[in-house]
């Protein structure tokens, strides 16, 4: 997809919730929910199903569920449901009930029991080994387990005896009884139960047993009277699971699962594993920082909630896979922060202008507005001074066709001020810029120069009353498209994924800014004041996006 799709865009979902709804299915009511696993830290894509989920149940007055899937303990802690909850939030979406699995983890025992007493589910003693091989493959089908007929009497006493905690880990597991040579592999006597003697964070060490995703999923949602339940397509071949356990437990619910697409972004990967492997390997400074896509990283950076659920909108939800170009994320924060950043000046590689025809302690007050489309975010007092910095990509010795910036003998205005002239150029002894002294018209102030045309406008910040920032500046975090097609990851990263800057010079009013406070610094980008590390005494920003598409082809 590309940055020209339209805002409104294909949402299959959408359609199949509005017919339901002008049908009166479910008494007309929808009830969705979005059910992380709290072992980790939420990315982009998962915004995508939070945008889904929750939008949904808003665009139907339903409601949506926020359900903590903690069905795996050992990998899982507060920490991670904490930044989930925050994350939701963050996005500005309000959940109806917080759940967890393990509130239905009595229910979940009692379901199975009656499995096992309608002879849809029995205990096997196999090792896990033998269960793989037992499952066949995609050409072969399985084989039943020589445990598979066991009597009802003797499943039920050994799946009791398995939440007593009498045996040990991979000792037993308990399985559904299907069909051990379907098509799909899924319903080959899938488990719906293993042995697990970890701590719980919820259910301390009351269960020895544990049941698997599957088996905890579409439970959970007919407890909960959801309607529909959204998931990414490699559930689809799950589906006939999810129908066959509601199916045989007869429950009075029986939510309707709809997979969609998942996200898959250029220059990103989204896998779990390889995050987790970008912040082991200390490619990246941890779960937050800005070039990660999760969503706390993402926040760092200074993308904003509106700008995700733009993008979430934007890419629409489908059934086919397809790559988005990072121009269209890129595209939404760049509008919204078009309307709502104020402006400021920043000098991020400093050389010095004296203007040398005015005193050495002048000071003039000038007027600068915070935003030229906006009356309302009114004006500040920027101080113009006889020593003042510009950037260095401002000057040119040498400068190639067409630059209108300052040259030597050239005139250039200094933004919201005057025009200035190139008189002389101070070097060091390795002939590196040092200075530029400059001459001033004094009747440019708010005025074209009479009788000459100058084009070029450079920001510039005091040199007197400048403040020292530190600025970050953020590329991708992968130096291809498809960082997944790449050996290793070594070869994927892209070593030029973050460029500190120690040396910048940014006007004074930037240094009251708060943490998380958006501007756009004239004629480079948007920027924000760092979340973890920016202080009034020493200010750090980070880059969220370039003022102009560098995507363009």
């Amino acid at each position: 997809m590309s940055k020209s799709e339209p805002v409104e865009a294909s949402n299959f979902i959408r359609n199949i919730v509005d017919n339901d709804v002008a049908s009166g299915k479910n008494g007309g009511q929808v009830v969705t929910r979005f059910p992380p696993e709290p072992n980790g830290y939420l990315h982009i894509g998962h915004a995508k199903s939070i945008c889904l989920n929750f939008g949904i149940a808003k665009r139907y007055d339903g409601q949506c569920n926020l359900r903590f899937d903690d069905t795996n303990p050992g990998r899982e802690s507060e920490e991670y449901a904490n930044a989930i909850r925050d994350d939701v939030s963050w996005l500005g979406f309000e959940w109806n009930e917080l759940r967890h699995a393990s509130d239905y983890f009595d229910k979940l025992f009692e379901f199975a029991q009656e499995l096992i007493r309608q002879d849809k589910a029995y205990v096997d003693s196999s090792s896990a080994e033998e269960v793989r091989e037992m499952r066949g493959s995609l050409t072969e089908p399985g084989v039943p387990s020589p445990y598979r007929d066991r009597s009802v009497e003797e499943n039920l006493d050994l799946f009791q005896r398995m939440k007593d905690g009498e045996f040990d880990d991979g000792e037993h597991i308990l399985r559904a009884k299907i069909d051990m040579a379907s098509g799909n592999i899924n319903l080959r006597d899938p488990t719906l139960y293993r042995i697990r003697k970890v701590h719980h964070v919820r259910t301390g060490d009351k269960w020895s047993i544990y049941p698997m995703y599957d088996y905890t999923h579409c439970v959970s949602d007919a407890l909960e009277g959801i309607t529909h339940s959204l998931c990414t397509l490699e559930f689809e071949d799950h589906r006939p699971l999810y129908d066959w356990v509601l199916d045989v437990l007869k429950t009075p619910c029986h939510p309707q699962q709809i997979e969609f697409a998942r996200l898959s972004l250029e220059y990103t990967m989204l896998s779990k594993r390889r995050l987790i492997q970008l912040v082991e390997e200390n490619h990246v400074h941890g779960w937050d920082d800005p070039r990660m896509p999760t969503i706390v990283g993402m926040r760092r950076r200074g993308y904003t909630p509106e700008s995700l659920r733009d993008f979430c909108d934007r890419i629409g939800i489908t059934k086919n896979d397809a790559w988005i170009e990072m121009a269209v994320l890129e595209t939404c924060i760049r509008d919204h922060l078009n309307k709502n950043a104020p402006r400021r000046m920043a000098v991020l590689d400093p050389i010095k202008i004296t203007i040398t025809d005015l005193p050495e302690d002048y000071e003039e007050t000038l007027t600068f507005t915070n935003h030229p489309q906006d009356e309302a975010a009114g004006t500040r007092p920027v101080i113009f001074t006889r020593e003042v910095f510009i950037d260095r990509d401002d000057f040119a010795e040498v400068p190639p066709p067409k630059y209108q910036r300052l040259i030597p003998g050239g005139e250039v205005r200094l933004r919201g001020s005057y025009v200035i002239k190139c008189e002389e150029i101070i070097k060091d002894a390795d002939g590196k810029v040092l200075e530029l002294r400059c001459t001033h018209d004094a009747n440019t102030l708010g005025k074209k120069p009479e009788g000459r045309k100058v084009k070029g406008v450079v920001h510039w910040v005091s040199a007197t009353h400048g403040v020292p920032a530190e600025v970050r500046l953020y590329n991708p975090l992968f130096n291809r498209p498809d960082p997944t097609k790449a050996d290793t990851l070594a070869e994927a990263f892209n070593p030029e994924s973050e460029t500190i800057l120690t040396s910048c010079v940014v006007e004074p009013a930037l240094q009251q800014a708060e943490p998380e406070q958006h501007f756009q610094f004239e004629r480079i980008g948007y920027f924000v004041s760092d979340r973890s590390d920016h202080r009034t005494d020493s200010p750090v920003f980070n880059r969220t996006v370039t003022l102009r598409d560098t995507w363009a082809k």
